[in-house]
């Protein structure tokens, strides 16, 4: 191929950085001509409109109470509960002043404490079962659903049956191994283990579903690296899957924490037979000063709700800030 000439390339040269500029204003000019993506933003009014129905439910269900509540706390009511005026801070001293408060708190933190501690370490051995490929697991996963779908008052019913002390199922079958029966419900020694059992019976099925949905979230291919690298099933549990599955874990513990804070059936039907407030929690203990105690007082029972909602913003808060200083100093 005979070589270019010099002359040739020189001329071109210009030509070539000439044409450059005129292609660089043609892609401008192209641009400019070219409609510009817009950002579609609602308006004020459409966005109020869409969120009109949740902030109403919000506000009549959650902002309304509230408000009411604080006001009851600081009002006097008759016995038959019509409002006489006004109370100011006494309804809390008398609260703070309760003889059997002590007791009533401590008891909320052995429920709340033991109920989720258990819940979590089981649930998470039912989901790990649970995410196994087994006959039957759909026939299984419906059976473990089905104590959560179930109406709390007739769980705690069917467990009053199975406790009681005449013609329970428990003492029948203490009875068939020679162990005489057990006041499950009455003694001071039984009251309280018995209503954690059902307050875990029946907190596992979503705790499990929780940590079902973690798991399967979790890739394979970490699990097959952790093989290849030598790791045990013990290793690769806490190294892999424990961690990984800690979003799902505050998501859990959470929920857990507020729903046995709030559980009112379980204890209410399973410690309504004992007078007082020796085996109550904040939740039934506020239940009982209006309309089961002495007092009968609408006003302190109000006081005693606004504790108790302070009281689990407070727990709640105090865990979340524990799990982020546990995740920074990682």
């Amino acid at each position: 191929m005979p070589d270019r000439p010099a002359g040739a390339v020189a001329a071109g040269a210009p030509a070539a950085t000439a044409a450059a500029p005129s292609s660089r204003a043609g892609l401008r000019t192209r641009a400019r001509g070219m409609p510009r993506r817009r950002t579609d933003r609602a308006s004020p009014g459409s966005a109020l409109l869409w969120l009109g129905p949740a902030l109403l439910l919000i506000g009549g269900v959650v902002v309304l109470p509230a408000v009411e509540l604080v006001r009851a706390s600081l009002s006097r009511f008759s016995i038959t509960g019509l409002r006489l005026g006004d109370a100011g801070t006494r309804n809390y001293t008398a609260v703070l002043q309760h003889p059997m408060l002590g007791t009533v708190v401590l008891n909320t933190v052995i429920w709340v404490v033991a109920v989720v501690a258990l819940t979590v370490v089981i649930s998470l051995a039912v989901a790990q079962f649970l995410t196994k490929d087994f006959w039957g697991r759909t026939v299984v996963r419906w059976a473990v659903i089905v104590p959560w779908a179930a109406s709390l008052v007739i769980t705690a019913k069917t467990f009053v049956m199975i406790y009681d002390f005449y013609y329970g199922t428990l003492n029948l079958l203490l009875g068939t191994v020679g162990l005489g029966p057990v006041d499950f419900l009455g003694s001071d020694a039984w009251i309280m283990a018995s209503m954690v059992l059902v307050g875990v019976f029946v907190s596992i099925p979503f705790t499990s579903y929780v940590f079902v949905a973690g798991l399967n979230a979790t890739p394979t291919e970490v699990y097959e690296a952790a093989r290849v690298d030598g790791a045990g099933p013990f290793q690769t549990w806490w190294r892999i899957t424990l961690p990984l599955l800690r979003p799902a874990l505050l998501v859990a513990v959470v929920l857990n924490i507020i729903n046995v804070f709030n559980s009112f059936p379980i204890i209410y039907v399973l410690n309504d037979r004992n007078p007082g407030f020796a085996h109550d929690t904040t939740i039934t203990f506020m239940y009982k000063l209006a309309f089961k105690s002495a007092e009968k007082d609408v006003g302190m029972s109000a006081a005693a709700g606004v504790f108790n909602v302070l009281l689990i913003l407070v727990v709640v808060v105090v865990y979340l800030r524990f799990t982020r200083w546990r995740e920074e100093s990682a």
